[in-house]
Parts: C-alpha cells; structure tokens; sequence
C-alpha cells in the first residue's frame, strides 16, 4: 500500500494556530479512537441516526470479502451480451458511480455507464432513444427503496423494455441495490430481477460510496475494486491514528478541523478547484458536505464548478480546496495567486483515479469530524422531508383536479415571467433588486428545474460569473430535482442565508409515469411530477422564511438566462 502522507498539504495563514488549538482538543478528547469506537456521543446525547450511521468506516476492509461476487456478476452481464448499463438514483446512489464513470471512463470490453437522476421529461426520453433495451442493464438503486423518482423511472424503463423483449425476460435487464428489507427487494423479486445486492444497512445513503451502491457500477466499467478498496484502506488507516504529537498526521482529522473551524470563523464557503478528469468529484463532495453540515441554524456552502476568477474576485468567506491529479497543472497557477492573496488553501493530490477511493473516505472522515466541531449529527437530514411532502401534495391536488396550482406573476416581460413580490421594470432589474440586499456572508443558489444541456449549463454558468463579479457572492448551481437529494437539507438548515433563484419552463415533450411495472395506465407525468417538485421545494424555502425569486422561461431557456446575465452587467 502507498502512503498517503504528502498527498494532503495545507496552508491556512493565520489560522494555523487556530487549526492546532483544535487537534489538540481532539487528540485530549479522544475523538478519533471514540469515532472508531461508535461512540455517539462525539456527536449528540442520543444514539438516534448516528450509532445505525457508522458502517461506512469499515467499508474499505469489509467489501473485500464482495469483490469476488461483484466481479462474478459483471462476467455474467458481459457474456449475457449487455454492453450499456443505466443507473436509475439519487443522491448518495448516483454520485459516486457519476465520479467513477466521469473519470475512469470505460474499460474495453465492458459497459458504458451512464447516470440518469433526474425527472426532466426531456433527460428521460434522451436516454430512452439512445439506448438499446436489448443489450441495456438498469441498475435500480435506492437505498430506503422508497425513492419516488427512482421507482419512476424503474416503472417507465420496465415497460420500454417489456415492449422489446416480452414480460418474460423483461426483469433480467434489471438489477437492484437496497438495504435488506426495502420494499425495492419485493419488487426485485415479483419482477424477477437478475440480481439484487443488499447492502449494510448502517451505511447512510451519502457514505456509501465505498458499497456496493458505489462499487457494482464501477465495476461494470471495468475498474479494479481491489485496487479502489486498497487506496481506499490506506487512508482510513492514516484517518484512525490519534492526533497526538509525534503519532503522524491525521488527514481526515486536520481536513475535518480546517472545514469546521473556519466555517466558524466566517469562512464557510468550501470553494472546490479540480483537475477536468476529477471534476466531478466536487459533485459528490458539495452532497456529503452540505447534507451533513447544514442544520440546526449552521451549515458549510460547498462551492462547486464555479469559474475560476483573480484572487480579487472572491470576498472573505472563502476556504478552497484544490484537487488536482498529478501532472495536470491546469488551475496550478490559479491556485498558487490565492494562496498568495492569503485565502486559506488546501491541496489534494491523487496519482490516477484510483485515488478517488481515498478521497471518498478521506472526505467521509473530515465532514465527520467537521460535524463534531460544529456541534450537529453529520449523518441525519431533518429538513428534506418537508419539501417531499409538499410535492406529494402538490402531485395529490394534480390527481384530485386534474391540474397544478396556479400563480400568477408580478412582472412579464421579453419571454421572462417572474414570480416574487418586488417592483421592477423587466426580469434583470428584478433579479438585481431581489439579490441588492444580501446580508453578509449570503450566497447565491441557482436551482433549474429544466433539461440539462450544454448550452443551457454555459448560459447558467455565466449568470453565475455575473452575479459574482456584481455581488462578490459565492454561487452555487443546481438542476432540479437531483439538488434537492444534494444540497437541499443546507438550503433548508442552514443559517438563512441563501438567496435562491428557481427557473422553469413548460416541457417540449412529456412521458408518463405507468402508475404500476408492466402497465399501460397512468395518472401523471414526469412533467407534472418535477413541477410538483418544484412547487413543493419553494414553498418549503418560503416557509422557513428562505428569500426566494422564481423565473419562468418561454422559447429557449439558455437565451432567457443569457439575458439575465448581461442586464447583470
């Protein structure tokens, strides 16, 4: 095994200081051998949703015994012909498999992955006229096995895939990844799925990259799991030496400290540069993070994708985080002038992308740690219930009376209708005034309810470097509904800061949701439901007394957004 040591490195100026203050408490406390222990109280009084949470720090070792299962099960699927797989999830069940694929690619010879979290009518049918149902395994994976949209989307690719081949070989293009018990392990077995894997139920759904949510998709692609776990296990040992003087450096504890300590201290916005080939990774990070962290008042903003700006650009709630693979130098010299400008600064270096089995842990281990400075249980999410119910009710009054509730808009002008109290004269000074008076230390949240698409991404990352260069506030983005399963406990729990701007627009196309597998008939659609997610999101936020504008789009979103971004300007 590789050491890891040197391939963490850290600079936070005068808080250096501070940092070593709190090892000290930690190495005093016990805290990490009382983590390894299972000790609940690191973290809260009650055992509730932490003690049934702590699987994951034996993940590394205990999923070498399911490699050779795993590695069985993927023969299988390759001699049976399948050379595409879909993964239908959310949240902790789809980012890390989007990390593996995104940055180890396909090995040849085996299936080319792709992840589909989303209830955007348009992303459905896309992945459903470019795929094969023939040669296509469908990965259901949830863990509570209760997942709306994921149990969707099994019911609608089902009947793609009955109407190819027949109900009778239908549920052998569909494989399940749950914990024991789910009502997803009844369905696997009346739908006579090929196989369903039951994961450790003490494993929360965003630590669970290093399971078998994580690990059957990486290797349908073809990666080594042993030399994932390998790298993996080499850092959890780093993560469990004690934080005394002269026993080492505990990677996971220092990263842990700097995350919660600066939060603290004002800089709780966890900006995340990253190597092209590992980007990604910031999308599973920005869940881990914001989920774990953002409640009872606190919260650290994960800041991920941003544009890269001079040290200038940036106010002084920043910690950044440079993830880099070696020999890639790309955001080297970027990150060197931040450093230089005194922003706080931590490097991550990986040699390949089996590192990413390290990060996985090394993170899980840090937002643990960080969760026991800033007082909070890193493993529970009490706030992202509310906006679910909301929607149900939203998709019941959908099937009562046949429509949505209706709104109308303050201001509609140029293809932008915008919802929110607010005096303007068009959508961009109304976008101006809403985000005028931001508190200190706000952020922005742009959250699109709409098909994800190159242009559309550019047009809303460009909005994002308006707002930024106008306001000097950190932004982050989100496509709904796969946000609310990522960052929409902090938008929730948090200390109210946010500013949230939503965007929709009417669907050029639907699809319909089979109210049952193997069934013509049906009651909504995708479009109805991620407008009823959308409803249910905002006025979750409202009630909680969140500020919130919302935009919607006519003809071409991206041009509606670009408009936005120059009246910024």
């Amino acid at each position: 095994m590789k050491a890891p040591t040197g391939a963490v490195q850290y600079n936070v100026g005068p808080y250096q200081r501070t940092i070593e203050k709190a090892l000290e408490e930690l190495g005093q406390n016990r805290i990490i051998s009382r983590i390894w222990a299972h000790d609940h109280t690191v973290w809260k009084p009650q055992p509730t949703e932490i003690t049934n949470r702590l699987g994951w720090l034996h993940s590394p070792e205990a999923m070498n015994e399911a490699v050779w299962r795993i590695t069985a099960f993927v023969e299988g699927v390759r001699e049976a012909g399948y050379t595409e797989a879909l993964l239908l999830g959310m949240g902790g069940s789809s980012l890390a498999p989007e990390v593996l694929r995104k940055a180890f690619g396909v090995k040849e010879g085996h299936l080319d992955l792709a992840v589909l979290d989303s209830t955007d009518p348009g992303a459905i049918l896309a992945h459903a006229e470019r795929l094969n149902p023939l040669r296509t395994l469908f990965i259901v994976s949830t863990k509570s096995g209760t997942t709306v949209e994921t149990l969707s989307l099994f019911k609608y690719f089902y009947n793609l895939v009955k109407d190819s081949v027949g109900e009778e070989g239908a549920g052998e293009h569909f494989i399940a990844i749950t914990d024991p018990g789910t009502p997803l392990v009844d369905l696997a077995r009346r739908y006579r799925f090929r196989d369903c894997f039951l994961n450790d139920p003490n494993i929360g759904g965003r630590y669970s990259a290093l399971s078998y949510f994580g690990l059957v998709p990486a290797a349908l692609i073809g990666m080594d799991l042993g030399a994932l776990l390998d790298r993996a296990a080499t850092m959890a040992g780093n993560c469990a030496r004690s934080n005394g003087h002269g026993e080492g450096d505990n990677h996971g504890a220092r990263l842990g400290v700097i995350l919660g300590d600066l939060a603290e201290s004002g800089r709780d916005k966890v900006t995340i540069i990253s190597s092209p080939q590992i980007e990604s990774l910031g999308d599973w990070v920005e869940q881990l993070i914001a989920e774990s962290t953002g409640k009872e008042g606190r919260g650290i903003v994960p800041v991920v994708g941003e544009r890269i700006r001079p040290p200038g650009g940036y106010g002084e709630d920043r910690l950044f985080v440079y993830t880099h693979l070696k020999g890639d130098e790309m955001h080297k010299g970027a990150a060197a002038d931040l450093e230089g400008a005194g922003y706080p600064l931590v490097r991550l270096s990986l040699d390949d992308p089996y590192d990413l089995g390290g990060q996985f842990f090394l993170w899980e281990m840090a937002v643990a740690v960080a969760g026991h400075r800033l007082g909070i249980n890193p493993f529970d999410q009490p706030d992202v219930e509310a906006a679910k119910a909301l929607a149900r009710q939203a998709a019941a009054e959908y099937k009562e009376k046949g429509s949505l509730p209706l709104e109308r808009p303050a201001l509609s002008k140029d293809g932008i209708a915008v919802y929110e109290e607010i005096t303007a004269d068009n959508p961009s000074e109304a976008l101006t005034g809403f985000l005028g008076n931001a508190q200190s230390g706000a952020y922005v949240s742009l959250q699109a309810f709409l098909q994800p698409a190159p242009d559309l991404t550019d047009a809303l990352h460009d909005l994002r470097a308006a707002l930024r260069d106008r306001f000097l506030l950190a932004t982050t983005l989100g496509f709904g509904p796969r946000y609310l399963h990522s960052t929409g406990q902090l938008h929730k729990g948090d200390a109210g800061k946010g500013l949230f701007v939503q965007f929709t627009a009417d669907d050029p196309r639907d699809a319909e949701i089979p109210d049952e597998a193997g069934s013509p008939t049906s009651s909504m659609s995708f479009g109805v439901l991620k407008t009823a997610q959308a409803i249910g999101d905002r006025q979750a936020l409202i009630s909680r007394g969140r500020k919130l504008i919302r935009f919607h789009l006519e003809g071409n979103p991206a041009r509606g957004i670009r408009a936005l971004a120059e009246g910024l300007r």
